[in-house]
Formats: structure tokens, sequence, C-alpha cells
């Protein structure tokens, strides 16, 4: 069996995968872009680490912020697209939890949706703090908890119903892990950052049909496809039934506007560190 590690790297070196994630969940992901660089108060004097950049869209916005900025990902192809989208911004190939940078290089780090697909979150949290000068800043955003990002509730509500989410996939962390306060601020803690905080922000995902939102899920993740794609044919299509009805509650004329909310995360490296 291939390590978490592995499989979540082979899964984003896979160009359709990184495509439907960009056209389809790009647009919801993207709206906790500003409040994320908000929280860490990024500004034009900044040094900014984005970690797991994906396409760079973090990045460019961190640039336009007037900050210099350099982008890191695991994904040969996400590097790639990050590189053809932004060729003024620097990007390199790392993992969240082996930055390839010096002490105190940074004053701020950011993740997007990173924190979920990192092998060891808590490496990626003390490679943050070394990164960092003292009083630099680390941020991420994660989803919440499924029973407020309605899209996830009704897949694996599904699930849990007519199919099941022990399919042999690699262990790895709970995927919806540091949506909970008192986990991020206990972990973020544990390895040494202070003023721990955490904020909700609204995101809607809009997309024109339920189908289309079940087809984002499993062609435009990796994690959440896995579980979709090892299913029997015919218990994919009662998961898909089940998600159809789940989603009617969604409809705004010829819209589905699904409830998507982000969670994101900060901490300050001590003054003394």
């Amino acid at each position: 069996m291939n390590t978490f590690r592995e499989f979540e790297h082979a899964g984003w070196e896979d160009p359709a995968t990184c495509t439907t994630y960009h056209d389809r969940l790009g647009p919801v992901v993207a709206q906790v872009i500003e409040p994320l660089l908000d929280a860490a108060r990024v500004g034009a004097s900044d040094r900014v680490l984005d970690v797991a950049t994906g396409s760079g869209v973090v990045a460019a916005a961190v640039a336009r912020r007037g900050a210099s900025v350099v982008g890191v990902d695991f994904s040969d192809e996400q590097l790639r697209r990050a590189r053809a989208d932004h060729p003024h911004i620097a990007f390199e190939r790392a993992d969240a939890d082996a930055l390839p940078f010096g002490p105190a290089r940074f004053d701020v780090v950011v993740s997007s949706f990173g924190v979920p697909h990192f092998p060891d979150p808590e490496a990626f949290f003390a490679e943050s703090l070394r990164v960092l000068r003292p009083t630099g800043r680390v941020a991420f955003s994660v989803w919440a908890q499924p029973d407020r990002t309605r899209a996830f509730a009704a897949v694996f509500g599904a699930l849990a119903c007519h199919g099941s989410l022990d399919v042999g996939l690699p262990p790895g962390p709970n995927f919806f892990l540091y949506a909970d306060p008192a986990t991020s601020t206990a972990h973020l803690t544990a390895v040494g950052f202070e003023a721990v905080s955490t904020t909700v922000v609204p995101q809607t995902w809009e997309l024109r049909s339920a189908d289309d939102l079940f087809d984002s899920l499993l062609h435009g993740t990796v994690r959440t496809a896995a579980v979709l794609t090892r299913q029997p044919a015919d218990v994919l299509a009662r998961v898909r039934d089940s998600f159809h009805s789940e989603m009617a509650a969604h409809v705004e004329g010829d819209v589905f506007r699904v409830p998507m909310p982000a969670v994101v995360v900060t901490g300050t490296k001590p003054s003394t560190f």
C-alpha cells in the first residue's frame, strides 16, 4: 500500500484532477483568500511564504498587496500551472514538513486548504515557526466541519447510508481536524505559537446543477474522489441520487448555491523565540 504522502502526491500530479479543481472548486476556495491574508496582516513590507500554493492564486494575491512572496508545492503539475499563470512570482518544489529555507526567513507563512493534505500537519507548524522571524505570523484555511459545509455533509451522509468509507485508502490525518478551534489552538501552541485564533469565513459554492457539484468532488479532489470511485457502480449511483436529493434545498432559480464555509486559523511566533 502507498503511504498517505504518496497517495496525495500521485493525486495532485494528475492534470485532469488539477484542472477540475481549478475550474470547479477554484471559485469557492478563492473566497477565503483575502480574509486569510487579512488575518495574517499581510502588508507591502512583508516577506511571505505560500505553502501548498497550487496554481498560485494566493501567492498572486500576496503580490498584489506589494509583498514579496515565494510559493511552494509538492506537485510538479501544480507548479507548472503556477509558473505559467504567474511568471513574475518565484515557485519552488517542496514538502510542507521540510521547507527548504533557513531560520527567520519570512514574516508570514500562509496555506490555503493545504493542511488537510499534509501527512504530518504538526511538522508543517513546526517548520513554519522555524522559518518565521520573531513576531511572524502563520495563517491557514481549512474547510469547516461537514455539518456546515453542505456538499461534504451530503456526500458523506450518502456514503454512510449507502456505501462505505472503508475502501482501503492509506491512513492520513482527519480531513476536518483543524476546523475545531480547540485542536488548532492545542497543536499550534504545542510547537511554540501564541495568540492562536480561529475565524469562520462564509463561502458559497455556485454551480448550475447537482451533477456539476457531485462531479466536481468526483473528479476534482483526491481523498473524497478516491472514496467515491472505490464504491461499486450501483452504490455510487445511489450515493449520487442521495446527494441530488440533499442539494435540492440549495436551488435558487437556475443555480445551486451551497454553503461551504472555511475556518481561518492564525498564530504568532513569540518575540523571544
